[in-house]
């Protein structure tokens, strides 16, 4: 794993823009945390879940029904792990850490682990965010190249289309491949995983052994092989196809910077809340149905800047954000709309596809 350091020394930006923040905080009378809004989310997407799943394997209806029953499985899961898990993770769900703790292993109900993805993402993605060598996110290769300072190979010309057919694939390579992988090796990409705990290894294998009971054996049983794997994979391309669009249009885009530590040491002259700002975008923060589905991500910079403040609160603290930067000479990256935020990461792979 490359050295690499922020110039933190004079935080100005952060500094600034974190004062503004806490005052709304304390002027406003309110808790970092989520509230009824995040609670009531819960509320609906995690008996939906349930409700899906009990329909297509016990009640079990016709084909199509079935079918459009296993996309709509498929993206409430992925509802829930913008909503619930990813705030759980960050400890913003709740005040409360048994709370947090007990809502992020929702991950672990999706069929991932949240100890793993903790590693993963709170420690490795949110401090070296799009940088090559690093962060995870972006270490796809030599499937698809995701920035410049990557291997070009001549597959990579047509990866603006079969892109898609590998982002449909994502949450099932996660949970059958990425995840063990991880596991065995110790390793998140180039990172070392110092040490899982004892309690961390017996929550792994259950949940592991779990998902396979409940997700690929009792429906098996119940609906048979066939059915059941054409279900499985369509739930798992609803799934990965939400999960991969959304981060890509927060960080793969033409307008974000990427830094390359394919090196020992590399220096980064930016502060790391500047860097942060840079190497992340905003897109569709006025579409409340978007914003309520993926967990406030679209508010990606705000989220980043401040991890542990709850997504309920980013589209208030989102004019803070954008009028420090605008105080700073900050180019705060916002796309109008989901679709042109779509457009801008597909031209920026038909781009990184050319040598």
């Amino acid at each position: 794993m490359a050295k690499v350091t922020f110039n933190n020394k004079n935080s100005v930006f952060y500094d600034s823009l974190k004062t503004r923040v806490d005052a709304y905080f304390k002027e406003n009378h309110l808790k970092r945390t989520g509230n009824f809004h995040l609670f009531f989310k819960a509320l609906v997407l995690i008996p939906a879940a349930v409700g899906v799943y009990y329909t297509l394997v016990f009640i079990q209806p016709a084909v199509i029904p079935s079918l459009l029953l296993c996309i709509v499985l498929g993206l409430t899961l992925a509802s829930i792990g913008f909503n619930v898990m990813h705030d759980a993770c960050h400890g913003s769900y709740s005040s409360t850490k048994w709370v947090n703790d007990v809502m992020s292993l929702s991950l672990n109900f999706l069929g991932g682990n949240a100890f793993i993805w903790k590693m993963k993402h709170n420690v490795i993605h949110h401090t070296y965010t799009n940088v090559d060598g690093v962060d995870d996110d972006i270490a796809k290769m030599p499937l698809i190249r995701q920035c410049s300072s990557q291997k070009w190979m001549p597959a990579h010309r047509y990866q603006h289309w079969y892109s898609l057919g590998i982002y449909a694939l994502s949450s099932f390579l996660w949970i059958m491949v990425m995840d063990y992988m991880k596991y065995f090796s110790k390793k998140v990409y180039t990172t070392p995983i110092n040490n899982i705990p004892v309690r961390e290894h017996v929550i792994f294998w259950i949940s592991k052994i779990l998902y396979i009971g409940f997700y690929i054996a009792l429906p098996i049983y119940m609906v048979g092989f066939l059915p059941w794997l054409t279900g499985f994979f369509v739930m798992h391309g609803a799934l990965g196809l939400t999960l991969a669009i959304v981060f890509q249009l927060a960080h793969v885009v033409e307008d974000v910077s990427f830094v390359d530590a394919n090196a020992p040491v590399v220096k980064i002259e930016d502060e790391w809340a500047i860097h942060q700002v840079k190497t992340t975008a905003d897109f569709a923060t006025n579409n409340k149905l978007i914003s309520w589905f993926v967990g406030g991500l679209n508010f990606q910079i705000e989220h980043h800047l401040f991890p542990k403040i709850s997504h309920v609160h980013y589209p208030a603290i989102r004019l803070i954000v954008k009028d420090v930067c605008d105080q700073h000479g900050i180019k705060h990256v916002d796309y109008p709309t989901m679709g042109s935020a779509i457009n801008s990461h597909f031209r920026f792979m038909k781009f990184l596809g050319k040598k």
